[in-house]
């Protein structure tokens, strides 16, 4: 039998390695075809929320409506900063913030630990916890509202057959605004829950093994394995929640639109008037005090918890 022939021009001119400079355009396709799945939502990034966000920072130092705008300054701060109702607002929104954060870090941790042990109806609780994070935000709010009717709503209804005379939730300006947070972490508790879960079952299971060998009670292997070692958890829980804390708007227009009086009102409710009434400019210097304000606060908190994290 004949052995086929070699051509030795075509094997030395396969073998000669490709000059510098010269790159394959296959593996230059290859290295660039991911990158085509970002640019239809960095496109979306740069149009929706770049382009807004830098414009304000203008629009805020002008008096404007949709035809013209006139630059004015400081004006808009000035006038924003010394409204009446400003530190209070403040002050709500702070509160407002702390609250509903803490609350979601206290009660989302231990439900996580629940929801991963070995208990009966584990997946059924865990969709029953996270069910409210799905539900609309302003359909929870109207749902709230009539629930929590000083008059009607079937919370003090469920009171009064208890012999227990109801509050007013919405109506007292000194309960006002914690009866909205208590629905906020209603909502928002799944999330925190489900965040926590995901970190829980992230730490090695040879700590706990190790921990039940040396009679480690079960406190003892939650306060010296779980809760340090579930710290990046923690973090993302109360960044997520003070950030949205600090902006929350739809829930509190939705059940008390800052009422009774300003009892419960919040910056972004306070900047939200301000455009309805037409103070375009007004408004949007108030959004920039507000952006400003969140990342004060979330920029060096992050940075200490992720310095911990190191550290941990």
């Amino acid at each position: 039998m004949t052995a086929p022939a070699i051509n030795v021009g075509q094997t030395a001119q396969a073998a000669k390695p490709r000059p510098p400079g010269k790159p394959n355009a296959r593996s230059y396709t290859a290295s660039t075809y991911p990158v085509w799945f970002v640019f239809p939502a960095l496109l979306l990034f740069i149009i929706f929320f770049l382009v807004p966000t830098v414009s304000s920072f203008y629009f805020a130092f002008t008096r404007w409506d949709l035809f013209t705008s006139t630059w004015i300054g400081w004006r808009n701060f000035e006038q924003f900063l010394a409204e009446p109702e400003m530190a209070q607002s403040l002050g709500h929104t702070l509160i407002y913030a702390v609250v509903t954060s803490g609350a979601k870090v206290l009660l989302g941790l231990p439900l996580a630990v629940l929801l991963t042990g070995k208990i009966l109806g584990r997946d059924l609780l865990r969709s029953i916890i996270f069910f409210p994070v799905l539900c609309s935000t302003i359909g929870i709010g109207i749902t709230f509202t009539a629930l929590m009717n000083p008059n009607v709503g079937l919370i003090n209804g469920v009171l009064a057959a208890m012999g227990i005379t109801g509050p007013g939730w919405l109506t007292n300006p000194a309960l006002a605004l914690f009866s909205v947070a208590l629905v906020d972490i209603w909502k928002g508790v799944g999330l925190a829950t489900l965040i926590y879960i995901a970190g829980i079952l992230a730490i090695p299971r040879e700590y706990y093994e190790a921990a039940d060998v040396d009679g480690t009670s079960k406190m003892g292997q939650f306060l010296h394995i779980t809760l340090p070692l579930a710290w990046p958890a923690t973090s993302t829980v109360i960044t997520l929640s003070l950030i949205g804390g600090l902006r929350s708007f739809d829930l509190i227009w939705a059940m008390t639109k800052g009422g009774p009086g300003f009892a419960s009102d919040v910056i972004a409710s306070v900047i939200y008037k301000q455009y309805q009434a037409g103070f375009y400019g007004l408004s949007t210097a108030g959004n920039v005090v507000l952006f400003l304000l969140v990342a004060f606060i979330i920029m060096p908190l992050q940075w200490w918890m992720t310095k911990r994290e190191v550290e941990l």
